[in-house]
């Protein structure tokens, strides 16, 4: 009898030890946005369709892994016109490539709730690596990353024709996400 205790208490012990990795993330909670830059001002939008794949432990976030891929049809540049022109051929091309993809290859620690991932972004056929930092924050159960980091645009072919002009829209991108995973 004490065995079956024993043994029923260590697998209760590793499923709980299991259960410390976070990664259900809460994508009614989460976003992606971004920043860019026309003629110098601010423009905000969005990306209001994606999925993560986020998997952390607290305990040891080095070893951390995360997929993001993104419906590129779902952007929100602001307004309907925008909206169109950036989903052309000229821009993101979204009939030819509906999607957006970030792998993380490794998260680095930068020091107290502060990490950096780094992995390969897809964009329209054209893979380069990224590095972004990030914070990571728990409260009562749940698990906050916010972080930011600039994409060229260019690279990827994003912005084409008279879009390539840096003088009318910026080369770099501010990419902005905020997960919450439980």
């Amino acid at each position: 009898m004490m065995r079956l205790i024993l043994s029923a208490g260590l697998m209760l012990a590793s499923l709980l030890a299991a259960a410390a990795e976070l990664s259900a993330v809460q994508l009614d909670k989460s976003s992606i946005a971004f920043v860019s830059r026309q003629m110098n001002v601010p423009v905000e939008g969005a990306f209001k369709q994606f999925s993560a794949q986020i998997h952390i432990d607290p305990a040891r976030p080095g070893t951390g892994r995360a997929r993001i891929d993104i419906d590129l049809a779902s952007i929100d540049a602001g307004n309907d016109e925008a909206n169109d022109e950036v989903k052309g051929k000229n821009w993101f091309n979204v009939r030819e490539f509906p999607k957006a993809s970030f792998v993380s290859s490794a998260v680095k620690p930068l020091g107290g709730e502060r990490f950096e991932a780094s992995g390969m972004m897809t964009i329209k056929g054209k893979t380069l690596e990224v590095h972004a930092p990030f914070t990571l924050k728990q409260e009562k159960g749940i698990l906050i990353l916010d972080g930011s980091f600039p994409l060229k645009r260019l690279a990827y072919g994003i912005g084409s024709g008279a879009w390539s002009d840096t003088s009318v829209v910026a080369d770099e991108v501010l990419v902005r996400f905020h997960f919450v995973l439980k």
